[in-house]
């Protein structure tokens, strides 16, 4: 048994936690008393209260450990990521920092670390995916539609948060990058509407977001690239209308000698109406269509709350996804030193057959369709 650092306590993060706990001895760290509180104790599972902005008590949190998994918010990322590849110590990072990882590069390299990032469900899974695909053929087109909702569609948003409310209304508001006949075109988040058909849920939206992060750096080589994110119809509109009158400026408001951004006020208000209760149903639906010249691979998965363990599936699939790959990087099944995100870890042979059948046994299941032209 290894011995496995978990740095965030939230809903994925317990999920890793408490997958990793049945193999490894796993210890969970975070900031808050009432988030480490949810995390069962058992003898292979412990926790730790731990500031995350302290680098200095974050490098000294991993003596002993073999991996680190970093499951901070967002805009904690890249700096926890930063204080774990100067620690030294191996990390699988689902952070999903706005920053570029890749810039992290030559520091991992610098301290024989491997890194690997962006491991969740997408990015992550969706990059495996394409990497699996790139080693063997000519790849001249890349789709990933995903989106985490509800099962109950409620007004007025008929959303729900599966992760941090923060870090999603930054996918509205960041623009989105694509690749286009081999050039990067940048759009506006939620552009270019489109109705998307899935087996037992209906009609989805899609709209463009900014998630091909590293795809944008390691595969300029395929042609055309993009990542849209998936909602009910009628969500969209209701998240423009914000944007169009003001609620998501970050400008700040003098209201009575008080300042305040509307993008803070409505991410406050939101974040109550939008947080997912844990006895919720809500469902992840995830489309990779991958193209060549000669054949066409699609990949479809639609995953559910396990209202047995109370894991949500967003969590369930992010989260296991990370935890496979936790395991090969344990294994040494991949050890490459520096910043490696699911693409390049995905081209190794026998990587994304290991993590799908690691999925399969969590009832996580990949279908697959391909064609020729």
């Amino acid at each position: 048994m290894k011995k496995v650092l978990v740095l965030g306590g939230g809903m994925i993060g317990r999920a890793i936690s408490l997958d990793l706990a049945n193999r490894h001895h796993v210890t969970v760290a975070d900031i808050s008393k009432n988030t480490l509180a949810t995390i069962p104790s058992s003898g292979s599972i412990k926790t730790l209260l731990l500031d995350c902005k302290d680098g200095k008590a974050v490098k000294g949190s991993v003596d002993g450990f073999d991996l680190a998994i970093c499951a901070v918010p967002g805009f904690l990322g890249f700096k926890v990521l930063e204080m774990l590849i100067e620690a030294k110590i191996d990390v699988v990072d689902i952070s999903f920092s706005p920053e570029n990882t890749l810039d992290l590069d030559s520091l991992a390299v610098e301290n024989n670390v491997t890194a690997v990032v962006d491991m969740g469900v997408a990015p992550g899974l969706g990059n495996l995916i394409l990497g699996y695909h790139d080693a063997s053929m000519e790849v001249n087109f890349f789709e990933c539609l995903v989106g985490g909702l509800p099962t109950l569609r409620s007004f007025p948003f008929e959303y729900k948060a599966p992760f941090s409310p923060v870090d999603v209304m930054e996918i509205y508001l960041r623009p989105a990058r694509l690749f286009e006949n081999g050039c990067v075109v940048t759009k506006p988040a939620l552009s270019d509407p489109e109705q998307v058909e899935f087996k037992e849920i209906g009609t989805l939206e899609s709209f463009n977001t900014d998630g091909l992060r590293s795809l944008l750096f390691t595969m300029k080589h395929i042609s055309n690239m993009r990542e849209k994110t998936l909602r009910y119809p009628g969500h969209r509109d209701r998240i423009m209308s914000l944007l169009a009158a003001g609620f998501l400026s970050e400008k700040p408001l003098d209201i009575n000698g008080s300042h305040i951004s509307p993008l803070e006020f409505t991410s406050k208000i939101l974040f109550d109406s939008w947080s997912l209760d844990p006895k919720e149903d809500e469902f992840t639906a995830m489309k990779i269509t991958v193209k060549g010249e000669t054949e066409s691979h699609i990949w479809e998965l639609l995953d559910r709350t396990d209202h047995t363990t109370q894991t949500s599936s967003m969590a369930r699939t992010t989260g296991y996804t990370c935890c496979a790959v936790a395991e090969l990087v344990l294994a040494k099944k991949w050890q490459r030193a520096g910043v490696s995100p699911g693409e390049l870890v995905g081209r190794q042979e026998g990587v994304f057959d290991f993590v799908r059948h690691f999925l399969e046994e969590r009832k996580i299941n990949l279908t697959h369709h391909t064609s020729t032209a």
